[in-house]
């Protein structure tokens, strides 16, 4: 899940081609659709993203009570008005009425605090949940960044590698070369610094276990030479979220479905990224799908984030999106940190029933 930052953004306004008195502002890649006539194209107004959870007096004056997601009704999620996709809000709130935004905007404020806007947090199901300890070890994993807010990551013509991102929940395991210790978490725990005990009812450690993950990651400590591996995959299955892949999670024989999506390794007291396809290429370990290898091309990037998930090889269902990295790892100014994005798919976010367990 990417970081929820509210800013003030410079915006872009389009025709709606199926509503005379809508239309649609562009922010970055995202279109919200707006009233006409509220903006123009240079204006400058805040976007508040998806997964956004708004205080019921923003809600109010906004005119949204009833119209926004989740049991309380709080919480910005795409949708489709009148056959266009729109994610997120764009807004001038009253709160804001003395401030300049496009100074703003060039100053990178965040208003979320100020606003009262908090993330939304997804429930954690019993067998993602458990007894946790403190993991001062636990090689961390970071938020990816929605291409979509910030379309300069990429170069174009760039090489880049893109893998099928799939929807389950991800699984942090870190192996410490000095006592052989495996440390297992899950995104939001692992955030925390927290690793969860070793438990037979606990998905992750089932995943973990069922697959030899920790068998994997100390034979790659010894090869490499490191100190701690982290390997990152992704669990899922029928029992995780509600695209399965095909595969019960549930299922006692055969455990849940897992799919590492990217390895760290701490060297020489040096933490790197690594690529798993050129770490695992005997399938010692199952690995997401890779899509594409080439050049940078953002019309490529949005044609393989769409269609139907390759994992389970039967294009069961559809697939939630890509994930774009360099083909050489890189630091990115644009986002401060890893070059590494995603891109979902217009049909993913506007499923019904859909489940967002983390």
């Amino acid at each position: 899940m990417s970081t929820l930052r509210v800013t003030a953004e410079e915006l872009t306004v389009h025709e709606h081609p199926n509503a005379d008195a809508l239309e649609l502002a562009q922010v970055g890649l995202y279109r919200a659709v707006v009233a006409k006539g509220a903006y123009r194209t240079g204006d400058f107004a805040v976007y508040i993203p998806e997964q956004a959870v708004l205080p019921a007096d923003l809600i109010e004056e906004l005119g949204l009570t009833g119209r926004l997601a989740g049991s309380s009704a709080d919480r910005v999620k795409a949708v489709r008005l009148r056959g266009e996709l729109s994610q997120g809000l764009v807004c001038r709130p009253r709160a804001l009425a003395d401030v300049d935004l496009e100074r703003a905007a060039g100053e990178g404020v965040d208003f979320a605090e100020l606003l009262g806007i908090t993330k939304w947090a997804p429930p954690v199901p019993t067998t993602m949940n458990g007894e946790v300890e403190a993991a001062p070890e636990l090689l961390p994993w970071v938020d990816i960044e929605n291409l979509q807010r910030y379309p300069d990551l990429f170069e174009p013509g760039e090489p880049v590698v893109l893998t099928e991102k799939l929807h389950g929940t991800a699984c942090l395991l870190t192996y410490v070369a000095e006592d052989g210790r495996v440390l297992v978490s899950s995104k939001g725990f692992g955030s925390k610094g927290l690793a969860l005990r070793e438990d037979e009812r606990n998905l992750y450690w089932r995943a973990v276990r069922a697959h030899g993950v920790p068998e994997a990651a100390e034979k790659l400590a010894e090869r490499l030479g490191a100190t701690r591996i982290g390997v990152f995959g992704e669990v899922y299955g029928a029992g995780v979220q509600d695209l399965s892949y095909g595969t019960d999670a549930r299922t006692a024989a055969t455990g849940p479905g897992y799919a590492v999506f990217d390895v760290s390794a701490e060297i020489d007291g040096q933490v790197r990224w690594l690529d798993p396809q050129e770490l695992f290429p005997d399938g010692e370990l199952p690995l997401v799908p890779r899509l594409f290898e080439g050049p940078y091309a953002l019309e490529t990037v949005l044609e393989l984030a769409s269609g139907r998930e390759t994992v389970s090889g039967r294009s069961t269902h559809l697939r939630e999106g890509v994930v774009i990295r360099p083909a050489t790892e890189r630091h990115s100014p644009v986002v401060g940190g890893r070059a590494i994005a995603k891109a979902v798919s217009p049909a993913y976010l506007t499923r019904k029933g859909g489940t967002e367990y983390e």
